[in-house]
């Protein structure tokens, strides 16, 4: 399952938008390092459930009448505070909790009620744009530390006449979810020493700035939209960085009122339908809350997370069925399964997917759509419908 982690300075939304994304109970509050332990939990990515391409809606659980919620894991950690890469607040414990992350969301109190330590100040006190570049930056100096610290071993290795630099970085950076073809793919980028013993600080530096930004993409969420000034977030708009203007307490709002039957509301529905058993003040509430959604296309929380899946991550959503006319598995369910795959996946990839035995004994598979077969080099696209055709 995917992983997407929320890092940002504390008290600036993340386990309010954690909550509100996940309906998981945590501490929510208004002062620094409400999270010490890191909370786990499953969220979902909104996509268009093939199902609209036929009469009727399937029988998922995961589809609201064609609004098909592919599910990934949530992790929302403790707080960042200024030189954490160097342990200050609960840094080194935050900065570990994202190494098995596949994305990162940077929450950013976009009003700019809190100041650089997470401490509550004066709505529009704080400049939200301080915050923007403070994550990669502590994540870069928390990279490059570990390279420094590590760099002996290389250095050991490359004495060696089998010695292989991309095979040495690789094994040094595994742990921090570099793959082989992440690394090779960042020294091609890069000027460097032949000699790993002549490697400076700064081509260490650059070698950890490059692989962060390959295997751990960032989607900043500008939160609090309710409340922060229009220039805040329309200069947090203008950066040449991917920024979801969010409300993490509004979702999470719409998200207890729908479970009252308060409104009518899908996680990243545009606008909401009242019910008549609001009282007054929930109205009112409520229609405060769905004029800033007007404005801004919704509360921006399920967006952001389907942003860093889709985009940054550049994944596509691939169903496995068993029977190709119906699309059901084998008792009848229609659209069951959901996998998230990497574009230019092929049915190989989303037979492993489902099972290593399938993998493993794939003989063929049929595009469900179309009725044909299809050979193992084609191409996943979204929303195919595929099956799968296996010895196991």
């Amino acid at each position: 399952m995917l992983s997407i982690a929320l890092a940002g300075k504390p008290n600036a939304g993340k386990s309010t938008f954690y909550t509100a994304a996940t309906m998981a109970e945590v501490d929510v509050a208004n002062y620094p390092f409400t999270t010490i332990d890191a909370n786990r939990g499953v969220s979902h990515v909104r996509t268009d459930c093939p199902c609209l391409e036929r009469d009727e809606r399937c029988n998922s659980d995961d589809c609201r009448d064609g609004k098909r919620y592919v599910p990934i894991e949530l992790l929302d950690v403790a707080g960042l505070v200024p030189g954490a890469h160097e342990g200050k607040g609960l840094g080194n414990q935050f900065l570990d909790e994202l190494t098995n992350a596949d994305v990162i969301v940077n929450v950013i109190d976009a009003s700019g009620g809190t100041n650089e330590k997470g401490e509550p100040v004066e709505v529009g006190e704080h400049d939200p744009l301080e915050d923007v570049d403070f994550v990669e930056k502590e994540m870069d100096l928390w990279l490059a530390d570990i390279v420094d610290r590590n760099w002996e071993s290389v250095e050991r290795k490359s004495r060696s006449p089998e010695f292989d630099i991309d095979d040495a970085l690789a094994e040094m950076l595994t742990g921090f979810g570099a793959t082989p073809a992440d690394v090779a793919a960042v020294l091609r980028g890069l000027e460097y020493p032949e000699d790993p013993i002549q490697w400076t600080d700064e081509d260490r530096e650059a070698l950890a700035r490059d692989v962060r930004r390959r295997t751990k993409p960032i989607v900043i969420a500008a939160n609090k939209i309710d409340v922060a000034p229009d220039e805040h977030v329309e200069r947090l708009l203008e950066l040449d960085k991917p920024v979801i203007p969010t409300t993490a307490e509004g979702e999470l709002a719409l998200r207890r009122a729908a479970e009252n039957a308060l409104v009518e509301y899908d996680p990243g529905d545009e606008s909401i339908d009242i019910g008549g058993d609001a009282s007054d003040a929930q109205r009112e509430a409520l229609e405060d809350l769905g004029e800033t959604m007007a404005e801004w296309d919704g509360t921006g929380v399920q967006d952001a997370l389907d942003y860093a899946v889709y985009d940054l991550l550049d994944h596509i959503t691939a169903y496995p069925v068993e029977d190709a006319s119906k699309w059901s598995d084998g008792s009848g369910n229609i659209l069951p399964d959901a996998h998230l795959l990497p574009r230019g996946s092929t049915p190989v990839d989303l037979a492993y997917a489902v099972h290593s035995d399938i993998g493993d004994g794939y003989l063929h598979a049929v595009d469900a759509k179309s009725n044909r077969e299809v050979s193992e080099e084609y191409e996943l696209e979204e929303g195919d419908v595929i099956k799968i055709v296996s010895t196991n």
